[in-house]
Order: C-alpha cells, then sequence, then structure tokens
C-alpha cells in the first residue's frame, strides 16, 4: 500500500462499496433462512447487516455535497434542475416496479395508491414497508434532498447552524407526531411512534447524511487524516467491529442491538466515523480493497445497486421465485436482473435527462 492517491477520473471505490452495501442488506434480508447453519455469532452479526443502508446515507450526503454543493439556492433555475436531476435519478425505476407491482392481478391487485408514488408511506410506521418494502428509504433519501442544499449553505456559516437546524428538525418532527397522534388521532402512524421517527426517517438519521456531507466540507481535516497509512484498514476494522459491537445488545434472534440505547449510541456516533475513514481511505490510499472495489465487475456492480436494492426482496423478488429458484435464493439471478435494469431503464433515463 502507498499513500499516493489513486489516478482515477471519478470515486471508482465508492461505487464499488455501493455493490457490498446491498449485498449487506441482501445478507440480512435472507439471514433467518440460514439461522440453523450459521453459528449464533454469525448470525448476530448478520442481524446488524442492515447498516448497509447506512453506508448508502453517509456515501450520499458526501456525494450530493462534493457535486451541487448550495449552487442548488443560488437561484430558481438551479434550484428546480437540482431537483428534477434528483427525481430522475431515484424514481423512475420505483414508479416502473411498483406499477408492475400493482398491476399484478396476485399481488397489489389494481390498488394503486397515490401515497405509494409520492413515497409518503415512507412517514407513515404503519405502512412503511407496503408493497416494495424497502421504499421506505427512498423517502428518507428524497427527503434529504429537499434539505441538502440548505444544510450546505448553513455549513457554510457555521457548523452550529448545522447542528441546531438539524436538533431542531428532529424536535419539530417529533412534536408534530406526538401532536398529530393526541389531539387528532393518527391511525396511519404518521410520524409516530419517536422510535420510528429516529431509525426510519431524515429528521431521525440526519446525522449520518451530515457525517458524509463533512467529508466534502473538511477536505483539508479528512486529508490529514488520510496521512495515516491504515486509514482504510482503520475503517473497514472499526466498522465490522462495531457491527459485532452492536449485535450484543440483542434480546433475542428477532432484536436488533439498535433497538436499545446503547446500540443506538455505537450507531449515531461511532459507526459513521469508521465510515468516514473508510470512504477517505478509499478516496485517497491505493490498497487492495481500493483496487478490488474499482474493479470494473464491483464499479458495474455498484452500478446497478440501486435495482439490486429495489428487487432483492418485496415484489421482484417474490415473483422471480414463482418461476425460478436456486439454491443461492437467486443472489446472482438478481444482480442479473438489476444489471439488466440498469443498462435498460434506470440509465438510459438518467443519460436522456443530462443531455436535455
Amino acid at each position: 500500500m502507498t499513500n499516493d492517491p489513486p489516478k482515477l477520473n471519478h470515486y471508482s471505490a465508492l461505487t464499488g462499496i455501493r455493490a457490498i452495501a446491498a449485498m449487506m442488506i441482501f445478507v440480512y434480508h435472507n439471514r433467518k433462512y440460514w439461522k440453523d447453519d450459521l453459528h449464533p455469532v454469525l448470525f448476530r452479526f448478520c442481524s446488524e447487516l442492515n447498516l448497509g443502508v447506512q453506508l448508502f446515507f453517509v456515501l450520499s450526503g458526501f456525494l450530493i455535497a462534493k457535486s451541487y454543493g448550495s449552487t442548488p439556492l443560488q437561484s430558481v433555475e438551479n434550484y428546480k434542475h437540482y431537483t428534477i436531476q434528483r427525481i430522475v435519478r431515484i424514481i423512475p425505476l420505483y414508479w416502473l416496479l411498483l406499477t408492475l407491482y400493482y398491476i399484478d392481478p396476485i399481488f397489489g391487485r389494481y390498488h394503486f395508491s397515490v401515497t405509494h408514488y409520492l413515497l409518503l408511506q415512507g412517514f407513515s410506521s404503519t405502512h412503511s414497508l407496503d408493497a416494495i418494502a424497502q421504499s421506505w428509504s427512498l423517502t428518507v433519501e428524497m427527503t434529504f434532498y429537499a434539505f441538502a442544499p440548505l444544510l450546505m449553505l448553513l455549513w457554510q456559516k457555521q457548523l452550529r447552524y448545522v447542528i441546531l437546524f438539524l436538533a431542531a428538525l428532529l424536535g419539530i418532527t417529533l412534536l408534530g407526531g406526538w401532536i398529530w397522534t393526541t389531539y387528532i388521532g393518527n391511525k396511519d402512524c404518521y410520524l409516530s411512534p419517536p422510535d420510528f421517527v429516529i431509525m426510519s426517517t431524515f429528521a431521525g438519521q440526519s446525522l449520518l447524511f451530515a457525517a458524509g456531507m463533512s467529508l466534502a466540507h473538511y477536505p483539508n481535516f479528512w486529508n490529514k487524516i488520510a496521512a495515516i497509512k491504515q486509514t482504510t484498514t482503520i475503517g473497514v476494522v472499526g466498522f465490522i467491529l462495531t457491527l459485532y459491537a452492536i449485535g450484543l445488545f440483542q434480546t433475542s434472534r428477532v432484536d436488533h442491538g439498535t433497538n436499545h440505547w446503547q446500540g443506538k449510541l455505537l450507531f449515531f456516533i461511532v459507526v459513521p466515523v469508521f465510515i468516514l475513514l473508510l470512504f477517505q481511505g478509499l478516496m485517497t490510499q491505493r490498497t487492495y480493497l481500493q483496487r478490488f472495489l474499482s474493479s470494473k465487475l464491483m464499479v458495474l456492480l455498484g452500478n446497478a445497486s440501486f435495482a439490486f436494492y429495489l428487487v432483492h426482496i418485496s415484489y421482484v423478488n417474490l415473483k422471480l421465485k414463482s418461476w425460478v429458484f436456486f439454491p443461492d435464493r437467486n443472489f446472482i439471478l438478481l444482480w442479473l436482473v438489476s444489471i439488466a435494469l440498469y443498462y435498460g431503464f434506470e440509465k438510459p433515463i438518467y443519460s436522456w435527462y443530462k443531455k436535455r
């Protein structure tokens, strides 16, 4: 390993790590099928691999801050372009799969829901896992996109403004959910209960996005950190050990360490630090991991990771299982479908908009 920055035109290793995050989530959702074959310690560790979603959140914070900063706020036209570009990046593929779900007489049975098309179900603890279950995180992501330019503008002023804003956002969200539930009636549990707000909405997860944004906002600081030769190794080992430590707070096989305050502290304070160290190492140091993640295969899988995330459980996965089912739980087949969706649908639409 050397400290020479990788000679790359873009952050290829960060694209590759998206594939790793998607695989983590796949293992997490399928762990129940292997519970009798896995050692209890390994099963406990697999039960925390849903933190692959948080890898996506931190990475998203960095990439949006690095790519746009506060420029969307410089004019109405800039903000319009930024907003449409973010929508085009996420929504078309989601709408395609959601529509296929609704027109399927076995699954959606033509019960179309505007709420789900607008991703509003992600604010409801009752309905956040309806239809395409994993789409709850798209609600979090799109909410971040809405606030990101403002956060970068506040960051250019002072860090304390960012902290105050995020604290106020969480407080207002929790208060709004409580008022809605207590005085109005909230049968669909929007912004309620508090643990749902903290773990499944942008108001609660905003610290992870902010951590990623700090990587773009404080390049001098992180470059000094990267002077440590083992930055990548520290990030990887620290992340794995922290996941293991969070798992120690599980009280049963169906429990999560993040359901307990000790696990939440590790989740919100320690996990982001190691993720940032890992990302900075991948961007500045030539290591075997960096080379692997920058390989053509991993970049391909990273590009297709959003499609894989949307098909690895719920409708598409269940539909595939009804036709064919391989011993790997269709892991390879799902990746092939994802690659086809990326090249046949997701990329052409995004490229078309960029050309316009």
